[in-house]
């Protein structure tokens, strides 16, 4: 089994979808169902599949983002360059952390137009792609 994909319902469809394609992801496909809801399906352009589903349902009314998820992480190359793209793209991302200590991870965090979180992650020189069981030995 893998994961295929995460999955936001989102307030105003434009909006997120002007968001996420600031950030980066392109919009892999769309479909829209009969009772007015509607679906994007986005990746990253390094991605081979989709990894993200904006949800827009009207008749729910506005996301309530509440305590439930917590944020979503995406991988970026060259972490200063990507914050100074997004703050030119009109997002607001925070501040370079290195939570690890020097030799570990640097992170940045914005919030898209519906509150969820996103924490971006530059891995070390070195280090393979995504979380593996080595850093937790």
């Amino acid at each position: 089994m893998r994961t295929l994909f995460v999955s936001y319902r989102v307030t105003d469809l434009e909006r997120s979808l002007r968001f996420c394609t600031a950030l980066g992801y392109g919009v892999l496909g769309r479909v829209e169902a009969g009772d007015g809801s509607r679906l994007v399906i986005l990746k990253f352009p390094e991605e081979t599949a989709a990894s993200l589903e904006l949800v827009h349902r009207p008749a729910d009314g506005p996301v309530d983002v509440g305590s439930g998820v917590d944020h979503l992480a995406i991988q970026v190359e060259g972490m200063a360059r990507t914050v100074e793209a997004l703050a030119g793209a009109g997002l607001d991302p925070g501040p370079v952390l290195s939570p690890g200590g020097p030799a570990g991870p640097r992170t940045s965090w914005l919030t898209d137009p519906d509150g969820y979180r996103i924490e971006l992650v530059e891995w070390p020189a070195g280090h393979p792609d995504g979380m593996t069981a080595a850093d937790f030995s």
